[in-house]
Order: structure tokens, then sequence, then C-alpha cells
């Protein structure tokens, strides 16, 4: 159990990463890759929940997709690690199935959509900072995919954009189960408030 703590709604945005068919659902290119991390956490009902939650006590929801034009030629030529297997699987292509958000976590009118991302870190070559500056945000709760990847990766960029930030343990997800829990219990520490999905909902309602 976290440590509890109280949000102010108008100051706190929900950072939803890669909620998209290509991981989230039955038929995505690399749905079977997370498959067992999700059902473990049961991240995808968790947040869906958080997201309902947040939404109606008044914060800033925040969609952080990634997509790549036909081709993939955002990516290098000769790409190795993560960004490699993304291109060879031509995987997230904007305009397919794969790069749609699914349907458990679409967006609603007054969401806001992270533009251009097509790396790991939400923050790099997109407008988040924009949004979250002209939001007057300073809490930043961030869940999705991959634990140890993006998530990790926008993490890292917020904390030291000077954001209060927060990370779902049971909100996220990771090709392996002992990736996720190794993120949490060695690295996220340093750098958030690891935290679960009803903890943020209880701190939005000791606000109100």
């Amino acid at each position: 159990m976290s440590e509890a703590f109280t949000l102010d709604p108008k100051e706190t945005a929900l950072l939803f990463i890669e909620y998209q068919n290509e991981f989230t659902t039955e038929g995505g290119k690399l749905h079977g890759a997370v498959k067992e991390c999700m059902e473990k956490t049961n991240m995808l009902e968790n947040s869906k929940k958080l997201m309902d939650a947040a939404r109606e006590a008044g914060c800033t929801i925040i969609h952080a997709p990634i997509a790549f034009e036909k081709g993939h030629n955002e990516i290098a030529d000769k790409p190795y690690g993560i960004l490699a297997g993304v291109k060879e699987g031509e995987a997230f292509t904007a305009g397919e199935w794969g790069s749609e958000f699914c349907d458990t976590m679409k967006p609603k009118d007054g969401d806001k959509i992270v533009k251009g991302k097509t790396g790991l870190c939400s923050f790099y070559s997109t407008n988040l900072d924009f949004l979250l500056r002209h939001g007057k945000i300073s809490n930043v709760v961030i869940g999705g995919f991959l634990t140890n990847c993006c998530v990790e990766s926008s993490m890292r960029s917020a904390y030291e954009h000077g954001f209060k930030v927060y990370t779902l343990k049971d909100g996220s997800s990771a090709t392996a189960v002992a990736a996720h829990d190794n993120a949490f219990e060695h690295d996220f520490g340093m750098f958030s408030i690891p935290t679960t999905c009803d903890d943020v909902i209880k701190s939005l309602k000791s606000n109100q």
C-alpha cells in the first residue's frame, strides 16, 4: 500500500501512453508479448476506471499514441533495439487498426492528444510539455506501455522537467512480468511515487 496523498484535480494530468490496439487487443502485433503482464496487473480495466474517475473529478486527460507513416521512414534505415522490431514488424502504422486507440481507452471530448510521438519518451519531439504548462499542471500520473520503455522514459523526463510524478503499478505493462516488477522495485522510486489506480482515485476524492 502506498502512502496516502492528495491530488488537486485542477493541477493534475493523467498521461496514458500507447493504449493502442497493437498492444491492448487480440490481433495486435505486440499483444502477445504484453498479454501476460496485462492480465497479471489487470492494467486495462484499472486504467479505464481511473480515467473515468479522473475525468469526472476534473483532471486533465492526456493520451500519448505512437504512430509512423507507412514504411516507417521516421526510424533509421538500420535501427537497433526496440525500434528495430517496430520497423521490421511495421507496427503502429498510421491510419491502420493497430495504431488506433483501443475501445476501452478511446479519448473523449475535452481530452488532449500528444502529437509527434515517434520515439520512446512522450516529451521528446512532441507537444506534451506545452500541453502541461498551458494547463498549469503540477502533478503527472503515468500509465501505459511499456513499463520499462516508454513509461520509464516519460517518467524520467517528467521528473527532470520539474513535475511531481506518480506511476501506476497496476496501470502499466511490459513484455515480461519480471521486467515490470523489476522496474518498479529498483528504478521507479528514484523518479516518481509508485502507486496504484485506486490510490489515485482516493487521492482525488479526498480533495473534494
